[in-house]
């Protein structure tokens, strides 16, 4: 699950970006798209194109609202916050601060953005997350 605790990272953001959507297809696969779109803020094209397998535009909080119809799933918001939680926990161990962050990201977003993103003052999308997510489990001893 994207929210857990990452100490190591696959080969790339996209391998780790695959894995998380491969959670999230069977998801939608085991619910089906009716029930997704009925109770996230996903659309139908989105649902489907998860279903498809193709590369989403998701936010963090919808990849959670999905990711939380599945049975023993914490709620949507309690998802966002441990992820966040785990990005904050994961830089502490790692020792690396936004900036060093910012140096070794594959996407455009600098160290303040990085800072607001984790802290949740700002927006961030479920592939700023994988991309961060990914720096800071590559950088963990």
């Amino acid at each position: 699950m994207f929210y857990e605790q990452r100490m190591n990272a696959p080969d790339s953001p996209a391998d780790l970006r695959a894995e998380y959507e491969d959670d999230l297809r069977a998801v939608v696969t085991q619910h089906g798209v009716d029930d997704v779109v009925g109770q996230t803020d996903v659309d139908r094209e989105t649902a489907d194109a998860l279903l498809e397998g193709d590369s989403l535009d998701l936010t963090l909080p919808e990849a959670a609202q999905i990711q939380a119809l599945a049975d023993g799933e914490p709620e949507p918001d309690e998802m966002v916050e441990i992820a966040c939680d785990h990005l904050l926990l994961g830089m502490t161990t790692a020792v690396l601060d936004v900036d060093a962050v910012e140096s070794e990201l594959e996407i455009d977003m600098d160290a303040k953005e990085i800072q607001q993103k984790i802290e949740r003052r700002a927006p961030m999308s479920f592939e700023e997350f994988v991309h961060v997510q990914y720096v800071i489990a590559d950088g963990a001893p």
